[in-house]
């Protein structure tokens, strides 16, 4: 049966957390009883997790898990997931379990009058001078720039409508920016907050550094904005796929 939602999770260095994520989320998309696939993207992890993902595939076939090559970072994750995702509706997340898929079932509600759902981390669990603080002014920033404001742009939870996302055409680092982007196709925008846990294991791959990043973005964004919509716009090979485990 063609799944309605499919769900994208990037994962990096995640051994400890994919086993438990993936428990968590197949109780909570076994009880809406939509039709589900999730996609588990393994980000050149140099650890155990593609050998847990790969277990897990081998008893699951709602389980879908693309391997990369080598690590080439978020953007290049969702992007991956998105172009083999098969649902109408689309939901991201982390793969630290610092995402709730409690949340899911209420954004997918919410989804239904609207074209993107953004999770908001309403009470972060995280550093505050270094996370926190930051986060506000670059969402700010990014109200001001795109004409979408937000309060938490860089929460990975959302549900997105397929027929928004599929057709962009993304440059490194644009996930952080996927509302903006997805809402030249689909405007109708809403946010709802969703708890936010706090990690149990592994390391963050984000820190300060990133709020720079948006900083720097910011002054070409809406030139970006137009190419990831511009079918004429040619660009850069964001990912090489290893192999793909899926159910025939």
């Amino acid at each position: 049966m063609r799944p309605e939602v499919s769900v994208v999770i990037p994962l990096h260095d995640e051994e400890a957390n994919v086993e438990p994520l993936v428990r968590e989320l197949t109780m909570v998309m076994s009880s809406l009883n939509r039709p589900y696939e999730v996609l588990l993207i393994d980000d050149g992890s140099r650890d155990a997790t593609f050998e847990r993902l790969r277990a897990m595939q081998a008893v699951d076939p709602r389980l879908r898990v693309i391997q990369f090559e080598q690590n080439y970072g978020q953007t290049a994750a969702f992007a991956a997931g998105f172009a083999h995702a098969r649902g109408e509706w689309i939901v991201t997340l982390d793969g630290d379990l610092q995402n709730d898929p409690a949340d899911i079932p209420r954004l997918l509600d919410v989804a239904r009058d609207h074209d993107i759902v953004c999770g908001w981390r309403k009470n972060r669990q995280d550093a505050y001078l270094t996370r926190h603080v930051p986060s506000v002014v670059a969402n700010w920033l990014l109200g001001v720039v795109t004409g979408i404001p937000l309060h938490d742009n860089g929460c990975s939870l959302k549900v997105l409508r397929a027929a928004v996302v599929k057709p962009l055409r993304l440059s490194p680092g644009m996930h952080r920016y996927l509302p903006a982007l997805a809402s030249q196709i689909g405007n109708r925008v809403a946010e709802v907050p969703v708890n936010h846990r706090p990690r149990r294991a592994g390391k963050s791959k984000y820190g300060l550094s990133r709020t720079f990043s948006v900083v720097r973005d910011i002054a070409g964004l809406r030139r970006l904005m137009r190419q990831a919509i511009d079918p004429r716009a040619a660009g850069p090979e964001l990912y090489r796929v290893k192999q793909v485990l899926e159910s025939v």
